[in-house]
């Protein structure tokens, strides 16, 4: 499978190649990003025999843009992805996102999991697959999933919550050592006053809500479908939830957890570079196949005005631009 640098040279040539041709194939020629990253996106679905939709932010490309992040439009995007799919057959979900709203990301996940739970089993049949980044509610999504694949540079992130940027924890935290310092030694009132004083009424509530929200679903999904059956899956639950939202240990909202520390922590992650085939030799064809997607999405994200992709491996789906918003034609139109 082509590497970074090939699929590059494959999208250079393709569109040399349609510039190249008549008025009427300069569409195409616009195109042709699109069909590339479809084109491997297909031969992953054959590979695993699985659906496959991917959900792609560029916020490494574009940072600062509004939308960049999970939120309740993107629903639309799934539902236009999932719509005709065979979801007897599964769903793996392939995440690069620097995370969102914890409602938006709740209600995604419920959906998803209506979508993907097939009687007479109660776990929804989904699988996290992350070439390079999920952080915050990115890991949330990958937590609500059976299992997770990563990469050797792969990363996924805590899950304290945000509020307009500011960690929630940490909030909670400044403010229990502000009311200690100044019982302890009043004199030290002025120092903590203007500190203090921005906080907005109600904003320590919204933090402890925040936290209790995002800790009480991330158990909740972790429990139900990852441990699912498991005698222990509580207690294993709530000790993931623990060490991702340990605020001093993680010091930073976009700390990185690799696959070994995911490991260590108890989730059910697998090495992407260590997958079996069915002959119990490691499948580099699915490595590739999964990297080679990775490559041309961050092309598109890099090359194009499109800041955010969510679409399957039919070529169904939602893009939106930097000036415009413009679902993705089905493959083969």
């Amino acid at each position: 499978m082509p590497n970074w640098s090939e699929v590059l040279q494959q999208i250079q040539a393709a569109q040399a190649h349609h510039l190249n041709q008549a008025a009427q194939n300069q569409q195409i020629a616009a195109n042709v990003l699109a069909l590339i990253r479809r084109e491997y996106l297909v031969k992953l679905n054959a590979k695993t025999g699985r659906n496959v939709i991917a959900y792609y932010s560029g916020f490494l490309s574009k940072p600062g843009i509004p939308g960049l992040e999970i939120n309740d439009e993107d629903k639309n995007g799934f539902m236009m992805a999932i719509h005709k799919l065979d979801r007897t057959k599964g769903l793996d979900v392939i995440l690069h996102t620097p995370g969102g709203g914890i409602t938006s990301t709740q209600s995604i996940v419920d959906y998803l999991h209506k979508m993907f739970r097939a009687n007479p089993n109660p776990v929804p049949d989904i699988r996290a697959i992350v070439p390079q980044i999920a952080m915050s509610a990115g890991t949330m999504i990958a937590c609500s999933c059976r299992e997770i694949y990563l990469c050797k540079h792969s990363n996924l992130g805590p899950i304290d919550p945000q509020l307009a940027g500011i960690p929630a924890y940490g909030v909670l935290k400044e403010f229990e050592t502000a009311c200690k310092e100044v019982k302890d030694d009043p004199a030290k009132i002025p120092i903590w006053q203007p500190i203090i004083s921005q906080y907005r009424p109600t904003f320590l509530s919204r933090c402890e809500n925040a936290i209790l929200q995002s800790n009480s679903f991330v158990k909740q999904q972790l429990a139900t479908v990852m441990f699912h059956g498991q005698p222990d899956a509580k207690m294993k639950a709530a000790k993931i939830v623990k060490s991702l939202t340990h605020y001093a240990r993680n010091r930073m909202h976009d700390r990185h957890i690799h696959y070994e520390e995911a490991l260590s922590l108890g989730l059910n992650v697998k090495l992407i570079e260590d997958t079996l085939d069915p002959n119990g030799q490691k499948d580099v064809v699915f490595q590739d196949l999964v990297l080679t997607v990775h490559h041309c999405y961050m092309h598109t994200l890099m090359n194009t005005a499109t800041y955010k992709i969510i679409e399957n491996h039919l070529g169904t789906g939602m893009s939106k631009n930097l000036t415009s918003v413009q679902p993705p034609k089905p493959a083969g139109h």
